[in-house]
């Protein structure tokens, strides 16, 4: 389906749709995912031009893990409080400006978010960090859903 949206776009010259792509932080970046924030960048930048490109994390993120985010163009807000709350209000918040929203989780409580989106018109994007750390709810939730792999020779 988003295939089809930037078919549409490239042939009638418009714009190439707006991405928005919202990371949750403390569920993706884990030792056990050996997740590369370029490889998500780069999943949700396959559907359109990143127009908003946030990464949430908790208080107990390290300075390194947040001048390395900021040094790939993600926007990093550090929440003291709940990440998946902040994430849900400002994605939901963002829905008006994209085409499509992308959320790289493997919560199910975003999974709200990406119906709403999708009934306010947008094309959606789950984006697990790994087949283990995949939301069969997400990703059924979603238009289209990328599964991200580890190298093998890691």
């Amino acid at each position: 389906m988003l295939g089809k949206l930037r078919e549409a776009v490239s042939s009638t010259g418009s714009r190439e749709p707006a991405v928005g792509l919202f990371v949750d932080g403390p569920n993706v970046l884990r030792s056990e995912f050996d997740v590369d924030l370029d490889d998500v960048r780069a999943a949700a930048a396959a559907v359109g031009r990143p127009a908003v490109v946030r990464l949430y994390l908790d208080e107990h993120a390290t300075p390194g893990l947040i001048q390395a985010a900021e040094a790939r163009g993600f926007e990093v807000r550090v929440t003291s409080g709940d990440v998946d709350v902040k994430l849900a209000v400002d994605a939901t918040a963002a829905v008006d400006d994209l085409d499509t929203l992308a959320i790289a989780s493997r919560d199910t409580d975003f999974k709200p978010v990406l119906e709403h989106a999708a009934r306010c018109g947008l094309e959606t994007l789950a984006i697990a960090p790994g087949s283990h750390g995949r939301s069969d709810a997400l990703r059924n939730a979603a238009h289209e859903a990328v599964t991200l792999e580890s190298d093998p020779t890691d």
